[in-house]
């Protein structure tokens, strides 16, 4: 009893740190960028539409969604991440857009947390993401807690986060990822609704999508580096001198991975996510093959102040998409899908 204690308020800690950092510090990966720098849009002055009449309307998992954006998973289990949580939730309902919450591993753990998952009262509407450690299937987790991942919050969707280079870092970190692709197809297989296997920052190749598509998950989250860097992260909590910055330019790029797990997933839902945080760079992403874009650290801050800031924040982004489709001559996403017209630069 008392190790089980001292283990989930290490947790609580840790992610306390987490969000400091996330909100203070400079967490970004020091090299990589996500990528979409590399590609732009052949402009079209003769777009032949009206701007009102671009349509962002899309489905995922079989829920309409106003515009192509996931508000990514990123906090949950601590004090603070209530009014995050819930301020987050808010525009998502408002605006039509879907959002994950953070990992629920406290939530199962420690109930008297839970309460700092919860946004389905000021968020009925929307699509809904639970989100536990996919490597936490080898330090005793079963189905069944998936299963109670999913109730806690009413989700629609579970994600199963990838976090190897995390969890190696992380002095208390759990670093056993070995047989998990089976436990992973088993959780895909028994449990009720979808799955999604997603990175923390640093990228899915086309090698683990094609392993991942055999275990049967539902959808890809390929979150790339060039965003949020974990490595980062967990080198300046636990100040690791060992590693200096030997991993802070770990990863593969978000538009990389994007195209690499598009290859072998040609029929999946697959979301973009690291980096990513201008309504452009998700035309890119949806350009490039995505189902919809994820947008999470650059959120925090507009969050912890106020619903209506984290509204005003995402309105700026969907407007700038609505503004590259219009001068694209794409009125629809699926159009944009198929578009011709974003190319590499030289």
């Amino acid at each position: 009893m008392k190790r089980a204690l001292q283990d989930r308020q290490a947790t609580q800690k840790r992610k306390k740190e987490h969000l400091r950092l996330a909100l203070n510090g400079d967490i970004s990966s020091r090299r990589l960028t996500s990528g979409f720098e590399q590609y732009s849009f052949v402009h079209q002055a003769l777009p032949e539409m009206n701007l009102s009449s671009v349509d962002m309307h899309t489905s995922l998992f079989g829920r309409s969604l106003r515009s192509p954006i996931v508000i990514s998973s990123m906090v949950g289990g601590i004090d603070e991440a209530l009014v995050l949580n819930r301020n987050l939730a808010v525009a998502a309902e408002e605006l039509g857009l879907a959002m994950g919450v953070g990992s629920q591993r406290c939530g199962l753990d420690d109930p008297g947390s839970i309460v700092s998952y919860l946004v389905r009262d000021v968020a009925p509407d929307i699509l809904l993401f639970a989100n536990l450690g996919a490597v936490q299937l080898n330090y005793g987790y079963s189905v069944d807690h998936c299963r109670r991942a999913v109730d806690m919050i009413g989700a629609d969707v579970l994600v199963l986060h990838l976090n190897p280079l995390q969890e190696a870092l992380q002095p208390e970190g759990n670093a056993d990822f070995e047989g998990l692709l089976g436990k992973i197809e088993t959780v895909c297989r028994e449990l009720e609704v979808p799955v999604v296997v997603k990175e923390v920052g640093f990228g899915i190749s086309r090698d683990v999508a094609a392993r991942l598509v055999d275990a049967g998950v539902a959808g890809i989250d390929v979150a790339g580096a060039g965003g949020t860097s974990f490595s980062c992260i967990e080198i300046s909590r636990a100040a690791v001198a060992d590693h200096n910055d030997a991993f802070s330019e770990w990863g593969i790029a978000t538009a990389e991975s994007l195209k690499m797990v598009r290859l072998v997933a040609p029929n999946l839902p697959v979301i973009a996510s690291g980096g990513i945080r201008t309504g452009v760079e998700v035309a890119k992403a949806i350009a490039l093959g995505a189902d919809a874009a994820g947008i999470g650290a650059p959120l925090l801050k507009s969050a912890a102040n106020s619903a209506s800031d984290v509204v005003q924040q995402l309105s700026g982004i969907v407007k700038d998409l609505r503004i590259a489709m219009f001068c694209t001559g794409c009125s629809t996403i699926d159009e944009l899908k198929n578009t011709n017209l974003l190319v590499q630069r030289d």
